[in-house]
């Protein structure tokens, strides 16, 4: 095999493809991927890669030779193998806290570039601490959340910026709504990250002790209270995930984004009493994954590579309204589109890989969010295969 990523057998490479989530994006990359490109399914079972490769077959029928890649998140030597045969490693293996880092280091020593649906904050900002200067010296992207975390959040930032005076402060805020429902998988990486509040903090603050600051610039999303928000006419709870700090990384990085700019994230509701009853069941739900008992029964029913059918994801949804202002200007964008947690996720985590092997981007390396990466070229792609981004207002 030749050493350079130009000259490996496989452009994309989907490890945990026998998933629920991995499933679906395979089922993408099907329908989506171009011709000539090169790309094979990966995951712990050869039986379960190939009932899959059958069934993909029944409807397209070019997918009958796809290859088939044995590799486990446990088996460091068959991740670096997986990690050298392909240009791009795209990974729905979580939660990712408990085994994701073997890839990731596995992408980082070979210069692979490296795309995943992680919303675990603590996950990221070890991998940041642990691999990001390797993958600098080997020319590796390491681009994490690349599903519905974050990729809506971030290029809807980035894209709300553009509409906005250049050198200038800048002031946007982000109000999600979504209507669906998730899948094993998703729901045991937010218990999983509910009780490790202790683990989250000490790996930010290990990032922040590595991780170059801003001298002439600055970029920070504070976290402020509930209000109603007239631009929306709903109420807008304070929504601490992780979109808020790939944003806040992306203005970090680019300096369209002005000299000082601001961040804030919402969830966005309709009425008090349902405002209300949300932040109740996040409490409730934080409170339960401190009892290791508790969590373990809530993982035994909700167990991952199960989620909604197709009919149910048919009927689901997600709109993000974008606030901005700056320079004596204010916008409103929204970028929109169907089920959030899976059949978009799916695509944008398609289309993220295939954005990475396939397309002319800025040379940058180490871990680095979808905009910094991509930016135009995925927003575009993103368009393309039916994302909405759009401009309500400009003023």
């Amino acid at each position: 095999m030749e050493t350079g990523a130009a000259g490996r057998p496989y452009d994309v490479v989907l490890f945990g493809a026998t998933g629920f989530a991995g499933g679906l994006t395979a089922e993408y990359l099907a329908a989506h991927a171009p011709a000539g490109c090169r790309w094979a399914l990966a995951g712990r079972s050869r039986a379960r890669l190939g009932a899959l490769r059958h069934r993909l077959a029944e409807r397209r029928p070019h997918c009958a030779d796809l290859p088939l890649l044995v590799a486990d998140s446990e088996d460091p030597d068959s991740l670096r193998e997986l990690a050298g045969s392909a240009r791009v490693v795209a990974s729905t293996v979580g939660p990712y806290v408990w085994y994701g880092e073997g890839l990731v280091a596995a992408c980082a020593e070979a210069g692979t570039d490296y795309v995943d649906l992680t919303g675990e904050a603590e996950f990221v900002d070890r991998m940041y601490v642990r691999y990001d200067a390797r993958a600098r010296e080997t020319g590796a992207r390491l681009v994490h959340a690349c599903g519905f975390d974050s990729v809506p959040h971030d290029l809807g930032v980035y894209f709300t910026v553009r509409q906005l005076p250049e050198g200038v402060p800048l002031r946007i805020d982000g109000f999600v709504r979504a209507g669906a429902v998730f899948s094993g998988g998703t729901f045991a990486s937010a218990l999983t990250a509910f009780g490790r509040g202790r683990e989250i903090l000490r790996a930010a603050h290990e990032r922040r002790l590595h991780e170059p600051r801003l001298v002439t610039r600055r970029a920070h999303a504070p976290l402020s209270g509930p209000r109603f928000s007239r631009e929306t006419g709903t109420w807008a709870l304070p929504l601490p995930t992780l979109d808020p700090q790939v944003v806040t990384r992306s203005a970090a990085a680019l300096e369209r984004y002005g000299p000082d700019f601001r961040y804030r994230h919402y969830a966005s509701v309709k009425t008090l009493p349902m405002a209300l009853g949300g932040a109740a069941v996040v409490s409730t739900g934080v409170l339960a994954a401190q009892l290791p008992f508790v969590r373990s029964w809530l993982m035994d029913r909700y167990e991952p590579g199960r989620g909604p059918d197709a009919d149910r994801r048919a009927r689901s949804w997600f709109t993000v309204r974008f606030v901005g202002e700056g320079g004596g200007r204010r916008v409103f964008t929204e970028v929109s589109g169907g089920d959030p947690g899976y059949d978009e996720t799916a695509k944008m985590l398609a289309e993220s890989a295939l954005c990475l092997a396939l397309d002319e981007l800025p040379k940058t390396s180490g871990q680095v969010t979808t905009a910094v990466a991509m930016g135009d070229a995925l927003l575009d792609r993103l368009r393309a295969a039916g994302l909405r981004f759009r401009v309500a207002y400009s003023g």
